[in-house]
């Protein structure tokens, strides 16, 4: 738990290098665009949903800036699941049910900025190729912490990566 919220889980499933590799289970997340951001998906939480519903806040919050409009994305509490989960009034929110996929994560500290992540992305590929992992080129980054939290701050950047069985 990151200040007291349910954190989504994940399984890690071995380290290498400064990468670990995580299988995150399904679960019902809350989209908007980068542009719409944090208030719409905020109020959606709130109760600007169909069964005017409070959500509770949950870590991390996803980051997608891999397209020209980018995302942010909440993950919802492990209770919900695609029967109960509200559907959202804002129709610039979408709800939906993740896959499970398999992950490599660099974490890193402090706050979040393009140029960190950045540098963090291109540390992660190089590890990745050094230990011929396949992976997509579109990392997330995931931001665990409120901006008000200035100490101890934790970050991520996730690979989607192919694991063979």
């Amino acid at each position: 738990m990151a200040q007291g919220y349910e954190t989504q889980s994940y399984e890690v499933i071995k380290t290498v290098g400064e990468a670990e590799l995580r299988f995150y289970p399904s679960v019902m997340m809350a989209k908007t665009s980068v542009n719409s951001g944090f208030s719409s998906l905020f109020r959606y939480i709130s109760g600007n949903n169909t069964s005017q519903q409070k959500i509770s806040m949950t870590t991390p919050v996803h980051m997608d800036r891999n397209s020209k409009e980018g995302s942010m994305e909440f993950v919802l509490p492990k209770s919900f699941t695609k029967e109960n989960t509200p559907k959202p009034i804002a129709g610039n929110v979408k709800v939906y049910e993740s896959e499970a996929k398999y992950y490599a994560a660099f974490s890193f500290g402090g706050y979040t900025n393009s140029r960190k992540e950045q540098s963090i992305i291109e540390k992660g590929k190089l590890i990745l190729k050094e230990y011929d992992i396949s992976f997509s080129d579109a990392p997330i980054v995931l931001v665990y912490n409120s901006p008000y939290t200035f100490f101890n701050r934790k970050n991520e950047v996730l690979f989607p990566i192919e694991i063979s069985k």
